[in-house]
């Protein structure tokens, strides 16, 4: 098998997924590919969105290889609409910036986040309250997953990571708040090439490291 083959091979049916990127920027595609080819199924996705019919996480939607979404949107993907409308997807919609702040407490271990954003909405539905100073807030509980999936500009040999831009989203905070981390990087440099105050990711988080595939001809 080829190191990509491998790594998704890790991945066992019915695994939590965190999957880095907006509307496909910053997403792992090969790895998206990956994991339709191999028919991975029963799948929980954490991610900002599920991007397009076709696009990212939307080919994963499309390949109905997912049970369970939690995100901040799914706007932009009608098919992830229908399937929650005929209740073939669970979806679980979180205000993008508490999302985000859950994912980081997951990575740093803390019990959770407070925020008065959905109090008194829908977004409040199966959430303590609290009252601090007079004001309502959420508890937010952290979220963990077995795997992160993210993508990042370049790597060294070693794994430290540098994001370029808008993959600078969810991917970081992912990377830190999961079992395994799987990432796909656009190009391979040497050790210290990278910058310190660049390395977004350090290796320590990294298990395993894809090359992007490069086109011949």
């Amino acid at each position: 098998m080829t190191p990509l083959e491998k790594a998704v091979a890790r991945i066992p049916d019915g695994a939590v997924l965190m999957i880095g990127g907006f509307m496909g920027a910053g997403t792992p595609h090969r790895l998206m590919d990956e994991l339709v080819r191999q028919g991975k199924r029963d799948l929980t996705v954490i991610a900002n969105d599920t991007a397009r019919p076709t696009v990212g996480i939307g080919k994963l939607i499309d390949a109905g290889l997912v049970s369970k979404v939690i995100a901040s949107h799914i706007g932009t993907n009608p098919q992830t609409q229908k399937l929650m409308i005929a209740g073939t997807i669970e979806v679980a919609l979180i205000p993008q910036g508490t999302l985000a702040e859950q994912i980081r407490a997951g990575g740093f271990g803390l019990g959770g986040v407070i925020t008065p954003t959905g109090v008194g909405t829908l977004a409040a539905e199966g959430m303590q309250t609290i009252e601090l100073a007079g004001k309502s807030y959420l508890i937010a509980l952290p979220l963990r997953a077995d795997f992160a999936l993210i993508n990042a500009k370049a790597a060294d040999y070693r794994g430290n990571l540098r994001y370029a831009m808008t993959s600078r989203n969810f991917n970081p905070l992912m990377a830190m708040a999961a079992e395994t981390v799987i990432a796909e990087a656009e190009d391979f440099v040497p050790i210290g090439a990278i910058e310190p105050d660049a390395v977004a990711t350090p290796h320590v988080l990294v298990d395993v490291l894809i090359a992007k595939e490069r086109s011949h001809g």
